[in-house]
């Protein structure tokens, strides 16, 4: 069994000094290039060199993993109703007389205008952007996680059930314009894609699939909508109402639209 040296002689000054440094500390000069290592073992037998194992690295997230979201679809029927919100407002600068389709109280018979009128803003920019930027966020999260048919869905029956309370309980306040009272845009529908959205996370939550989102944002939304439903006179406080109930039944039906691939 080799034993490690217990000094070494240094060339230029023949001074012996330890073999674990590289240079001599009474001349300076270099005694060797490396430093032997130190045999923590006690037995001074050289031990086998352990082999690095790999860290262990998680895989990249896949959109399946996540129940029933994928977060890697984009959401075209959200982005396509907001499309669609703004050429309302386009053609209203274009022709500011040209009657689009809002609803007219009292209401007569042409009930196809509840179903138009909550794409229609007018000149009202203000409302259309708080209204929109709602519609953009729930929108989008219903759509990763339930497909674009629900989404238009809600947004269509949300806003039309809004608007005829508006109609028929003639809810204040009326938008008065030169050719009698009436009511358009799409408070009550983003107000039912949030309720939606609310009722579906706090049904997961007690199943218990906690999803961790922030609804304190969700709530903050919700009071804005509602204010602005108050303040803003085309913004009726009835098509909110509306659209809010309406949301939050269709929020119980969502689970059967849930994507079955990512499971």
């Amino acid at each position: 069994m080799s034993q490690p040296d217990l000094f070494v002689v240094c060339r230029n000054c023949g001074s012996e000094v330890s073999p674990y440094v590289t240079e001599c500390p009474y001349c300076g000069q270099r005694v060797r290039k490396r430093a032997p290592k130190l045999d923590r073992t006690g037995e001074g037998e050289p031990q086998p060199k352990r082999k690095r194992g790999k860290r262990p690295t998680l895989p990249r997230l896949r959109s399946e993993e996540i129940a029933g979201l994928a977060p890697d679809t984009r959401p075209y029927a959200t982005f396509v109703l907001i499309s669609l919100c703004t050429l309302s407002t386009l053609a209203y600068r274009a022709d500011p007389g040209l009657d689009l389709g809002y609803v007219i109280v009292p209401l007569l018979e042409e009930v196809w205008r509840f179903f138009v009128a909550p794409f229609l803003f007018a000149d009202q920019i203000g409302y259309a952007f708080v209204t929109l930027v709602a519609t953009g966020i729930f929108g989008t999260m219903l759509e990763r996680r339930f497909g674009p048919l629900p989404v238009v869905a809600i947004f269509v029956l949300c806003g039309a059930a809004g608007m005829a309370v508006v109609a028929f309980a003639e809810t204040p306040p009326l938008f008065e314009d030169s050719g009698g009272f009436i009511a358009f845009g799409a408070n009550g529908a983003a107000l039912g894609l949030l309720c939606a959205w609310l009722v579906d996370d706090r049904r997961a939550a007690r199943r218990g699939d906690e999803r961790e989102n922030d609804l304190l944002g969700v709530y903050v939304i919700a009071i804005v909508l509602v204010l602005l439903s108050v303040a803003e006179e085309s913004a009726n406080i009835g098509a909110a109402v509306g659209g809010a109930v309406t949301g939050a039944l269709l929020g119980f039906a969502l689970p059967l639209f849930t994507r079955k691939s990512a499971y």
